[in-house]
């Protein structure tokens, strides 16, 4: 069965002003990256998430919280992009402003070409000071590495259970989801807040919504195009459509 991408959808991204895009794991799935839970298994599925990415398991033991991050930045780091990301990229040159935010922490965005990914819980790969909570690049790749600067345990630079979004990338986010005509979701539940409320801010200031995914979520009954499938395959031929004038 062919792919049916709406025609409202595509003249409202060739209309647009500034679109908006959010990704969850749904567009990295295809990957094979591994979503935070399936990254519990095998040796990691004793431990319980409040074991290993909170804060106070991190005071508790900073040693099994890096090797569960290391095991992981190891399983992602030779993932690369599909398809679904390269066509991001690709949208990037085709309207007039674009802002993609991403729950996702694999990095894969950039990697497959996008400029200024703003990363709503930060970056696997990323490391930053747990005391004074800036980044560093002093990771020497020991059991619990330590700050150059003031001495401080240093822990991967992502945001954990019961902490908040950072806040130049919320407020970036916040910004754009007032600002946009268009808001493209992306592989992403639509249950997760603050992203979540991404969508009906945009949504509120007049944006057209479009939903890309898998199954139904709870923002397709509020979205003006619902397009299912995986991103990898719907995302190469909404830019296709897009750029055929």
């Amino acid at each position: 069965m062919a792919l049916e991408i709406p025609a409202g959808a595509v003249e409202a991204l060739r209309q647009s002003r500034h679109v908006l895009v959010l990704t969850g794991s749904g567009a990295s799935a295809e990957s094979g990256v591994p979503t935070f839970r399936d990254a519990q298994s095998g040796l990691w599925a004793q431990y319980d998430p409040l074991e290993l990415a909170t804060p106070d398991a991190f005071v508790k033991d900073p040693a099994l919280v890096w090797r569960w991050y290391r095991w992981r930045r190891e399983l992602v780091s030779g993932v690369e992009p599909n398809a679904g990301h390269f066509a991001l990229a690709e949208l990037e040159g085709l309207v007039n402003r674009l802002t993609l935010v991403t729950q996702n922490v694999d990095g894969l965005h950039q990697k497959a070409g996008s400029s200024d990914v703003v990363e709503f819980h930060g970056s696997l790969f990323a490391t930053r000071c747990f005391v004074e909570g800036t980044a560093s690049d002093d990771d020497d790749g020991s059991a619990t590495p330590r700050c150059g600067i003031c001495g401080g345990h240093l822990r991967p630079g992502v945001v954990w259970f019961g902490e908040s979004i950072p806040e130049t990338e919320l407020q970036t986010a916040a910004t754009a989801a007032i600002d946009c005509d268009v808001f493209l979701s992306i592989g992403t539940s639509s249950l997760v807040w603050p992203a979540a409320g991404l969508a009906e801010a945009a949504a509120r200031s007049g944006a057209t919504v479009i939903e890309i995914n898998t199954d139904p979520t709870p923002l397709s009954a509020e979205s003006h195009f619902v397009i299912q499938g995986k991103s990898g395959e719907v995302l190469p031929e909404l830019v296709n459509c897009l750029a055929v004038q």
